[in-house]
């Protein structure tokens, strides 16, 4: 019994962070490669990220955060879907995140976390390959 259709993401920046132009490209990316992508906007709740996810059927939530609060974010909305029976919803993300950061975000649930640099390739990439894989 596999989904079919396009692969759906919701595209969040949470917290307090007004720069969104990394995570409108990505969005861009991608539906460019054929996937739905609902773009939430800026200063977004972990509960109202939640929320959509849930209502849009998303497959994937997608973070954008550049404030320094990824570590509180990310745990947030980790903590949220499995409340809400929703834990099969893939976290990812990308931002100013320290490389000493990452292995505890793993821990916790976040799927994979892109730096700096990640070309949208190999975010398309990544998300093709590792979301709704079993």
């Amino acid at each position: 019994m596999g989904v079919t259709g396009p692969i759906r993401v919701v595209v969040a920046k949470p917290g307090l962070d007004g720069h969104d132009r990394g995570a409108k490209v990505i969005a861009r990316a991608l539906r460019d490669a054929g996937m739905e992508v609902i773009y939430t906007g800026l200063h977004q709740t972990p509960e109202q990220i939640v929320d959509t996810a849930i209502q849009e059927d998303a497959d994937a939530i997608g973070l954008s955060i550049l404030s320094g609060a990824h570590n509180t974010l990310f745990a947030k909305v980790i903590e949220l879907l499995k409340e809400r029976d929703a834990a099969d919803i893939k976290v990812f993300g990308g931002g100013i995140i320290p490389e000493a950061d990452i292995p505890p975000l793993k821990t916790l649930g976040v799927a994979e976390i892109f730096t700096p640099g990640a070309t949208t390739t190999s975010i398309v990439d990544w998300v093709n390959a590792n979301v709704r894989a079993a």
